[in-house]
């Protein structure tokens, strides 16, 4: 059977803006530029995955319920905007903060790749045929250590993250295939490169 490509999405500073913490839904903005995004990747055939680490229910700011409240109202907004997020993937855990069992090394945590090969296994992905697009270093990094390739956006961290002064510092394997201004220029310039 045929592999699907991806396109994986960050969600925090990515889809939505970042806010710190998205420890309610009032919190929840969603870009305006995030509708026509996933519009496209839906019509161009790829996957649309979201890929977001949730320490905030390790560290016992929320929990695991209030994210998935805040995914299914992320997609009923874009449902109603004509968009479809295919899957969503996060990671609760933090190596160092919270108490087991969410306060654990994982493999889902980005920068490692985790969830990106159980998406691969669960969605029959080729992910050397898919993108992520985030506002962080790890992002990136995870997306090449799973073997696809990445897209930094300047929304969320993604400016701090360029001028050197984000959350993260960028390594060999972290460094962006391209850079874009948000998802929307990221999604166009991933389409472009394919047709």
């Amino acid at each position: 059977m045929k592999k699907n490509a991806a396109i994986f999405l960050d969600r925090d500073g990515t889809i939505n803006e970042e806010v710190g913490y998205l420890d309610s839904l009032d919190k929840l903005v969603i870009f305006s530029s995030a509708f026509e995004a996933i519009r496209l990747i839906n019509q161009s055939g790829l996957k649309t995955i979201v890929v977001t680490n949730q320490a905030g229910v390790a560290r016992g700011l929320f929990g695991e319920d209030l994210v998935e409240t805040i995914h299914a109202a992320l997609r009923e907004a874009l449902r109603r905007n004509g968009a479809l997020i295919d899957a969503f993937y996060y990671c609760p855990h933090h190596p160092t903060e919270g108490a087991p069992p969410y306060r654990q090394a994982c493999d889902c945590r980005k920068p490692a790749p985790g969830l990106f090969l159980r998406a691969a296994r669960e969605l029959n992905l080729d992910l050397s045929a898919s993108w992520m697009i985030g506002d962080r270093y790890n992002d990136i990094e995870a997306a090449h250590r799973a073997g696809a390739r990445g897209v930094l956006v300047k929304t969320g961290y993604g400016a701090d993250a360029l001028s050197g002064e984000g959350p993260d510092a960028e390594t060999p394997a972290g460094r962006p295939d391209l850079i874009a201004d948000d998802i929307l220029q990221a999604v166009r310039l991933i389409l472009g490169g394919r047709t």
